[in-house]
């Protein structure tokens, strides 16, 4: 049996701001953006070339709310300097380029989106058994 992971909620404080984040500065697609019931909003968006999406709104966070555990996701790209160069092109609030194992090229960057869940990119430029397009 395969198990993939196909979705992630994320927590977010504000659905529009987040969504526009994600959107605009992030470069993500917009898939969903539904209201099931008067409550509750649901924005689904997944990244370009991935086949996991990030959801926001069934889970939100009141603004300044301090929980220890946020969200900590990994997006994974063949070129790490066009990946960095796309986002502070866009606004993003990257840090450097960080070498953390030199043998199999793990460069990474890390970030942090509006309401304070951690990203991380890697660049990875073969899988170990498995085909990376």
């Amino acid at each position: 049996m395969d198990w993939k992971l196909e979705v992630v909620v994320v927590p977010v404080s504000d659905v529009d701001r987040a969504k526009a984040w994600y959107v605009e500065k992030f470069g993500f697609h917009l898939d969903v953006d539904a209201q099931p019931t008067p409550t509750m909003r649901v924005v689904q968006m997944t990244p370009p070339g991935s086949s996991c999406s990030v959801t926001i709104g069934p889970s939100l966070l009141e603004p300044g709310a301090e929980l220890g555990g946020r969200a900590s996701l990994q997006l994974v790209v063949k070129d790490i300097d066009a990946a960095r160069a796309e986002l502070t092109g866009r606004g993003v609030d990257v840090g450097d380029i960080q070498v953390l194992d030199p043998r199999d090229g793990g460069k990474f960057l890390f970030f942090q989106d509006l309401d304070g869940n951690n990203w991380a990119i890697q660049e990875i430029r073969e899988h170990a058994g498995a085909e990376l397009d």
